[in-house]
């Protein structure tokens, strides 16, 4: 089979198109023809080395498709079941073996690009919104990067909860995208200071919590916008490591609560997946919540799409198709 795989870490470059041996699944797995494959950041940090795999590897933390094998002891998943998975298994090849613990089945009324687009990312939005800091009715939230493929449904999670949605943007362009997701107020970090923003929009009061997927550059402005006890999630390093910081800061700003969040312990049980995706498919389905595809690259283009989410032009979900 083909697959992208990488010998040494580093840019784009070292993704290499290659013939594969097929994979077997062994007991408690099954394996997986892929029609769509989710791009998200982390496959970034594996590439470049922040986040170290075995080498070589082949990338990807998310697809969709139908099963075609089964291993032994699996009873729960069939040959034909149309699945997608997060997590434990590599995604960018034309067939993957996954664990049945991180797979769930896709509804008839969800697309294997609608599944492969909104799994990763929706989860960990579901996770931020409902688990990590639970959201109230009528709270403030600030979601970073909010026109983004996990920013957009992080926004659309938020007002699910009930929450008042502040979201930072680059673009006009990503601005209307990020009203578009729900946002109620908007701001252009690079136009304009987004703590002022924050202080200004919540009369001084500051916020219970702000959702932060950027890291290095967004990390102290961040704090900045909390009220005294809020919550800094920092789930995200899109602009690179947060460097290390003092906990006496976070007394200084206000008793202040720091989480470095997950997917993979918001789902370490069957329970807890099927739930958030049940949420997630079901939300999908009615409309409820909209994923917004950007583009989709064919499987040896996969450098191009690492490429292009890099460069932070993207306002939506990559995919890649074998």
């Amino acid at each position: 089979m083909k697959a992208i795989r990488f010998h040494d870490v580093g840019g784009p470059d070292v993704l290499q198109f290659q013939e594969v041996e097929m994979p077997t699944p062994e007991a408690g797995q099954v394996r997986i023809k892929l029609h769509a494959i989710g791009v998200n950041y982390i496959d970034i940090y594996h590439r470049t080395g922040l986040y170290k795999l075995p080498l070589p590897a082949i990338p990807g933390q998310e697809g969709a498709g139908i099963v075609d094998a089964v291993g032994a002891n699996v009873t729960d998943f069939h040959i034909g079941d149309r699945v997608a998975f997060v997590l434990d298994a590599p995604s960018y090849a034309e067939y993957t073996v996954v664990p049945t613990v991180r797979l769930v089945q896709i509804p008839d009324d969800v697309s294997f690009q609608q599944a492969a687009a909104a799994l990763l990312q929706g989860l960990t939005a579901h996770y931020l919104c409902f688990s990590t800091y639970p959201l109230k009715q009528d709270e403030w939230c600030l979601i970073h990067a909010a026109a983004g493929g996990a920013g957009q449904l992080t926004v659309q999670m938020a007002k699910i909860a009930g929450a008042r949605v502040i979201g930072t943007v680059s673009t006009q362009e990503k601005a209307r995208v990020a009203q578009d997701a729900g946002c109620d107020e908007v701001i252009l970090y690079t136009q304009t200071d987004f703590v002022p923003e924050v202080k200004r929009i919540t009369n001084n009061k500051g916020l219970p919590v702000v959702y932060d997927s950027v890291g290095k550059d967004t990390f102290q402005g961040s704090l900045e916008c909390l009220a005294p006890r809020g919550y800094m999630v920092s789930w995200g390093n899109a602009s690179g490591p947060v460097p290390p910081l003092d906990p006496r800061e976070l007394m200084r700003k206000g008793s202040l609560y720091l989480t470095r969040p997950t997917l993979g312990h918001y789902i370490a049980t069957r329970q807890e997946l099927d739930w958030r995706a049940a949420d997630l498919f079901r939300w999908l389905a009615v409309g409820r919540l909209r994923v917004r595809i950007d583009r989709t690259f064919a499987l040896q283009d996969a450098a191009e799409a690492h490429r292009y989410i890099e460069s932070r032009a993207s306002m939506g979900k990559i995919l890649i198709e074998p």
